[in-house]
């Protein structure tokens, strides 16, 4: 029997732990593989935030992981599945977006710069999506979601992620690939 999104965010924030290293992508490919972790889907919701915060955490971050993990699972479970196609908006990148929220505290009347920042971090996230087009897929949005996140976080905290031109692992399992047109179709790590 399939599991449930509540299920599987559960099992991601059991799972994630484990992992180790400040790189995010590092982090996401191990996670991606696991046998709940569907090609495309609402996990990515939570799993994406919570590799950033894993890595964060992992790179010396001040946060308590357990918390952190916890609040990107709540809010991600709030997340409709197709938000990108249908809202507009990428559930990656408001995965990433709501990861940096819970390492500043930010909240809808936050005035400290953070609330801007983050709303610049993920309107650049969104655009570069845009340039790229769809049809979705979770991976690829993933990666452009970490690419400008880790950007952000080592411009931004004492922290520093790793970060690498990245390969995709995944375009045999996806039967809406862009192939050529998406920027990590072609080489496999």
């Amino acid at each position: 029997m399939p599991m449930t999104i509540e299920e599987k965010a559960k099992q991601i924030v059991e799972d994630i732990r484990q992992e180790k290293g400040t790189n995010p992508v590092h982090i996401f490919k191990n996670m991606a593989k696991k046998d709940y972790i569907s090609i495309h889907g609402p996990e990515h919701h939570i799993l994406d935030g919570a590799c950033i915060l894993t890595a964060f955490y992992n790179a010396g971050g001040e946060i308590s992981l357990d918390e952190s993990l916890h609040k990107i699972a709540r809010g991600g479970l709030r997340m409709p599945g197709a938000m990108c196609g249908l809202w507009g908006v990428c559930g990656a990148v408001a995965s990433v977006g709501a990861a940096l929220a819970v390492i500043d505290g930010t909240g809808p009347l936050s005035d400290d710069g953070s609330w801007g920042e983050h709303m610049k971090f993920t309107s650049e996230a969104i655009a570069e999506l845009g340039r790229i087009n769809g049809p979705r897929c979770c991976k690829r949005d993933a990666m452009i979601a970490f690419k400008k996140g880790i950007e952000y976080i080592n411009e931004h905290y004492s922290v520093a992620l790793e970060y690498e031109e990245q390969k995709c692992e995944f375009s045999d399992q996806n039967r809406q690939c862009i192939k050529e047109k998406c920027p990590f179709y072609g080489i496999h790590a």
